[in-house]
């Protein structure tokens, strides 16, 4: 029997996906154990109980200055300025990815300029925007479409190139103009890998929002960890990273049920 051709049951594969995770938490109980037995005053692996009491008091208590709760605010505040941006960047990278890889002309003339412009580190940009823009909204949304658009169309625009030609040949033949063609023969094909390039964007257009948020906000989560790291408060910046992290995993897994509910036929392509 080769170890390539065995298969874990549906049980074994519950079992193997939590072990990781479950040995994660494991391990910082018992370093954290460790670190505060050595010193009681310790902030650097707060005990799980500290977790939990700082999750607690930012999820369910309201902050007596604002009378808010501190981590459904900055949330919000977050989630409104990142799913902002990637339904913009979306749109932009649907639009030029199509007619990048749909007319030879346009990928002549825009395809080296795109693909230039995402080798540039968003990053690098953040100071310029905020002198440009200002520090409000607009200038971490900008930061946000400017780092994850480019690369999105690049993905799309290779996609409309794959598909085979035959297929354009005889919408031809029976008719089928420019438009046409876009509209029922490539966008069909096109939006699938559309949602998967969105999810494969989700990680930087999280460090993007972070970064803006941690130089120039007054709310949300980026925000929120890089005010507290200045009292070392761990008990909130770990939960607050667990919480990112989990929020990324959510929207993943429902843009990729999304993807097999509209687009059924995707999903036997994959495998």
């Amino acid at each position: 029997m080769r170890w390539i051709n065995t298969k874990p049951s549906r049980a074994t594969q519950i079992a193997l996906m939590l072990a990781p995770f479950l040995l994660l938490i494991v391990a910082y109980g018992v370093t954290s154990a460790a670190r505060l037995a050595d010193n009681p005053a310790d902030k650097l692996l707060p005990a799980l109980q500290t977790l939990i009491d700082a999750i607690n008091r930012m999820a369910f208590q309201p902050d007596p200055r604002t009378g808010e709760y501190l981590l459904w605010s900055d949330t919000g505040a977050s989630l409104v300025r990142l799913f902002s941006a990637l339904g913009i960047s979306t749109l932009i990278a649907l639009f030029f990815g199509m007619v990048i890889g749909m007319l030879p002309y346009v990928r002549a003339l825009l395809a080296p300029f795109v693909a230039t412009i995402s080798m540039v580190p968003p990053l690098a940009l953040l100071p310029i925007l905020f002198i440009v823009l200002g520090l409000g909204e607009t200038s971490k949304i900008t930061l946000i479409v400017i780092g994850v658009a480019p690369a999105m169309i690049r993905d799309l625009a290779l996609k409309v190139l794959e598909l085979p030609r035959e297929q354009i040949i005889k919408a031809e033949t029976l008719g089928g103009s420019s438009w046409q063609i876009a509209l029922r023969v490539v966008l069909p094909q096109v939006l699938p890998r559309l949602i998967t390039c969105l999810r494969l964007q989700l990680g930087p257009a999280w460090l993007f929002l972070i970064a803006a948020e941690a130089i120039s906000s007054d709310s949300g989560l980026g925000y929120r960890i890089f005010l507290v790291r200045r009292y070392l408060s761990m008990d909130i910046i770990f939960p607050y990273v667990l919480w990112i992290t989990l929020l990324a995993v959510i929207t993943n897994f429902a843009l990729d049920r999304l993807r097999i509910a509209v687009f059924p036929w995707s999903n036997l392509e994959a495998r």
